[in-house]
């Protein structure tokens, strides 16, 4: 739900304001691909509000990159699926280093917008730190501390 629907919302959102979507439609549509899949015996997806933040990094500004992508992956996948791991193992470590840095990078830029309030960088403290260990109770964990922090529960 977070990086899936509300990351790639807020993402889009802050890349593309003259495009704004709505969590319900993100929801919408992820729900229809997913029934789709299902269908095809395939596997969930979601767009990922990192997928998005390394396309745009790179360079990507309209669907049309999307399409190119996606153009490569059904020609990948229908003509030389036998080899798509060969091809894959063919780009360098480094490289996927490097996209994923990046990638990164453009994600957290977007921390500067939660704000200086001392409890708003205390909840995201506090998350990633143990997101490190289980995203599972990383997420529970900053959603406790922020309606504690939110409520008086807990001052800092």
């Amino acid at each position: 739900m977070g990086n899936a629907v509300l990351g790639t919302v807020a993402e889009n959102n802050e890349l593309f304001p003259d495009k704004p979507v709505t969590v319900k439609r993100v929801a919408l549509d992820h729900g229809l691909i997913n029934i789709v899949s299902l269908l095809m015996r395939g596997i969930p997806v979601c767009h990922g509000a990192g997928g998005m933040a390394g396309h745009v990094r790179f360079g990507a500004r309209t669907g049309g990159a999307l399409v190119m992508l996606g153009v490569i992956l059904l020609v990948l996948g229908l003509f030389f699926s036998q080899s798509v791991a060969l091809l894959f193992n063919m780009i360098p470590a480094a490289v996927l280093g490097v996209i994923l840095f990046f990638a990164g990078l453009e994600l957290a830029s977007i921390v500067w917008d939660i704000g200086r309030k001392k409890e708003d960088i205390y909840v995201m403290l506090v998350t990633a730190g143990i997101a490190i260990i289980n995203i599972g109770i990383a997420f529970v964990a900053g959603l406790a501390l922020y309606y504690a922090l939110r409520r008086r529960v807990v001052n800092v």
